[in-house]
């Protein structure tokens, strides 16, 4: 049996980067909400952003499953806001008899701006598929954001 890993962090804190390292040398898949949403809708869905990203999470928590059964680790690429969001994945896999763990990405604030202003140039300049962060974008996901409790991580990434 696989497992699941949860990696969370801060939007544009490192999770990614993160999800790509435990996929080296085969050891892992991960699967990202925000890899289908810009393969299929690119920079802007519109009003209906959540309603997709909840689609995609709930078919991608399938596919989780599916794998783990199957021998493979996962790592979800995507990181609850909250810590009621976080505790209810521990419990859907725990349920399932699938091994879980949570991985938190943790930065510095000066060393996550230099991250976030990095990643915004590689949007911009088409070296990098990912969500441009504006301010607005930044402020409603760092509003979201709940600082995950010792209790919840298994392992801390932090640099």
């Amino acid at each position: 049996m696989g497992k699941v890993i949860l990696i969370c962090g801060r939007i544009a804190g490192g999770k990614s980067v993160y999800a790509r390292r435990l996929c080296e040398g085969g050891r892992a898949v991960a699967l990202s909400i925000d890899e289908v949403m810009l393969a299929v809708f690119g920079q802007h869905a519109g009003d209906m952003h959540d309603v997709y990203a909840s689609r995609i999470e709930g078919y991608l928590l399938g596919k989780a499953e599916e794998l783990a059964r199957a021998g493979v680790d996962v790592a979800l690429d995507w990181g609850p806001w909250t810590r009621a969001g976080r505790a209810a994945l521990r419990e859907r896999f725990a349920s399932r008899g699938i091994p879980f763990e949570t991985h938190c990405v943790c930065v510095d604030d000066k060393t996550w701006r230099a991250r976030l202003e990095g990643r915004n140039r590689a949007v911009t300049d088409g070296r990098e598929n990912a969500y441009y962060v504006d301010e607005n974008i930044m402020q409603k996901f760092l509003a979201r954001y709940e600082e995950p409790g010792e209790e919840e991580i298994d392992v801390w990434v932090c640099s």
